[in-house]
């Protein structure tokens, strides 16, 4: 095994040279970046910069038109559909929770557990006690113990998010991408959020695109910007934020 490929391996996620055009539209220009394993990631940019567009790419929502996309420095994500990709261990949360309002927050839960059994099975057959432990430390994570009676359509809008990051983690995937998770919470919430994802990241390597750059500052992670398809600037949110393009493209001044 040649010395590259031993470093591919090593991370969790190895984006190099991916295009995407839109008639006409370069969406995406030339995007490169890695994450490692267990590393939290941010990303930042402006509305138009490809952000979404890179989610998509990597969860096989949209084929590339150059570019190679690895998981796990083996698995071309380029190469195999959605159900594929969420099979290998890629969780995505959208902006927009959708949870199932007409079930408890165990019960979301329980329904998200990775493993292929009938909704009917999952529900009411009497859970496997390792299975009931996963439930349970998924609950904790998310700070729903106490609620897990509840109906998820009591919950607010913030306590909706951390049930659909729950039933990401049920999944077990190794890797999370996490879209604006902080969008319309309470200040107390954006902080727990912060504390959570932290958490979460002790066991999961997790990509999170925010805008909220106090959250950022929160995560204490290295921060990507992306601009017109491509990485303008990586490092702390001090770095790049103190980066002239930056603040022209995106902070402002």
């Amino acid at each position: 095994m040649n010395t590259l490929h031993k470093e591919l391996t090593r991370t969790v996620l190895y984006l190099d040279g991916i295009s995407v055009s839109f008639d006409g539209f370069k969406a995406l220009n030339d995007l490169s970046f890695v994450v490692e394993p267990g590393e939290m990631r941010a990303i930042i940019g402006p509305n138009g910069a490809g952000k979404t567009t890179m989610m998509d790419v990597i969860t096989g929502k949209t084929r590339p038109d150059v570019g190679s996309a690895l998981f796990a420095g083996q698995h071309d994500l380029t190469k195999l559909d959605e159900a594929d990709i969420a099979q290998l261990g890629i969780g995505r949360k959208f902006q927009r929770p959708t949870v199932f309002e007409s079930h408890t927050v165990r019960d979301n839960i329980v329904l998200s557990l990775a493993g292929k059994r009938s909704v009917f099975d999952t529900l009411f057959a009497r859970a496997r006690e390792e299975e009931a432990d996963r439930i349970d430390r998924v609950l904790d994570t998310i700070r729903l113990a106490d609620r897990a009676g509840m109906m998820a359509a009591d919950l607010s809008h913030g306590q909706k998010q951390w049930l659909e990051i729950g039933m990401l983690l049920a999944q077990d995937p190794s890797l999370l991408l996490v879209d604006e998770p902080v969008a319309g919470m309470t200040d107390a919430e954006t902080v727990q959020t912060a504390t959570l994802l932290k958490e979460i990241a002790r066991d999961h390597s997790v990509v999170v695109v925010e805008h909220d750059m106090s959250f950022v500052q929160d995560l204490g992670v290295m921060v990507t910007v992306l601009h017109e398809g491509s990485v303008l600037a990586e490092g702390s949110l001090d770095h790049v934020s103190a980066d002239e393009r930056v603040i022209d493209v995106y902070l402002g001044r």
